[in-house]
């Protein structure tokens, strides 16, 4: 009787079969399931081509923008060597990156007009020439409709670029003079 107890705790061939079958489809629609969830939560947090360009234009210029506020005015005309920008003719020069783009995402017809830093007496002025051109960047981006990113990123990509260069000279000239910026800062918890 004991031969035929332990002969019956085992399962049938075609019991076996079918529990394999239930746990292997267990696991399919569970794989399927995680993988559907998984690709829902990617395509949700990856931004359209606009939602990334207008992110990183504000993600940038916000970046300068603190660094302008925050630097010494009376290191506003501090070049590393003669033959470069001061800080102050880097913001303006960012500036008129941001002008070029705005005007040229409007469809202007547009060249690079470099504003001249001399035109602006000092940090007060260079910090609102700056945020003027951010604000007007950003209503050109802002009214820029998102179809138009799917065809080109000119010219809001060099823009970026441009200013995040820029951004990376200042932080240059922030270190030269013994300065830690902004961004590098600990943060406040």
């Amino acid at each position: 009787m004991a031969a035929h107890s332990a002969q019956r705790l085992q399962p049938r061939p075609h019991e076996i079969s079918r529990q394999s079958s239930n746990i292997t489809m267990n696991r399919i629609v569970t794989a399927i399931s995680i993988s559907a969830v998984a690709l829902f939560a990617l395509a949700q947090r990856q931004p359209t081509p606009a939602q990334a360009i207008r992110n990183q234009f504000a993600y940038v210029n916000q970046k300068v923008l603190e660094m302008a506020k925050d630097f010494p005015e009376h290191k506003y005309g501090y070049k590393p060597t003669k033959d470069v920008r001061s800080f102050g003719g880097v913001i303006v020069h960012i500036a008129s990156g941001n002008v070029y783009g705005a005007k040229a995402g409007r469809g202007e017809n547009v060249k690079w007009d470099e504003m001249d830093p001399k035109e602006f007496h000092g940090k007060a002025d260079i910090v609102a020439v700056l945020q003027k051109s951010i604000d007007d960047a950003t209503a050109t981006l802002k009214n820029t409709p998102d179809d138009r990113f799917k065809e080109t990123l000119s010219p809001w990509m060099s823009i970026v670029e441009h200013a995040a260069e820029h951004y990376g000279q200042l932080v240059v000239y922030y270190r030269a003079n013994g300065l830690v910026p902004p961004e590098s800062r600990p943060k406040s918890k």
